[in-house]
């Protein structure tokens, strides 16, 4: 794979979870939870701003028609995506830590705020680097 920034993807039928990686690939830049028909166009708005070197997407509901249409533009790279709602629901609070009265809830009773599915794209760029990436200035927060 070529360098430069990694674009995570989580498709989905009604919304779809979308991470870009700095040119380094040490930290998540910006994290998104957008409906399917606008996660074409700001992929298509990061390749023409710094040329993105691939596209990390999960390997479940949807992938076959996202790799069909994204490997024209870039590559692509399948990731396996079992287990990762769960997983994302605790990397959401490693990375979102609790406050107020949802602190006093234990770990497995706790339900993000919001959709977390850029947390379940950054989970598949995790998976793919081998490390866990933090977010810059809390990217896609809460």
């Amino acid at each position: 794979m070529t360098a430069g920034p990694l674009a995570g993807l989580d498709p989905g039928r009604s919304k779809c979870g979308l991470v870009l990686t700095d040119p380094g690939r040490l930290e998540i830049r910006q994290a998104l939870v957008l409906p399917p028909e606008a996660v074409w166009q700001q992929l298509q708005d990061w390749h023409r701003q710094e040329a993105l070197a691939a596209v990390v997407v999960g390997d479940g509901t949807g992938s076959g028609t996202w790799r069909r249409r994204l490997e024209p533009l870039l590559p692509v790279e399948l990731v396996d995506e079992r287990g990762t709602t769960l997983a994302a629901r605790r990397r959401y609070w490693e990375l979102f830590p609790a406050r107020g009265w949802r602190r006093l809830l234990p770990l497995g009773l706790r339900l993000p705020p919001r959709d977390f599915d850029d947390v379940v794209a950054q989970l598949l760029l995790e998976r793919r680097l081998g490390r866990d990436l933090p977010r810059h200035g809390a990217a896609g927060g809460p």
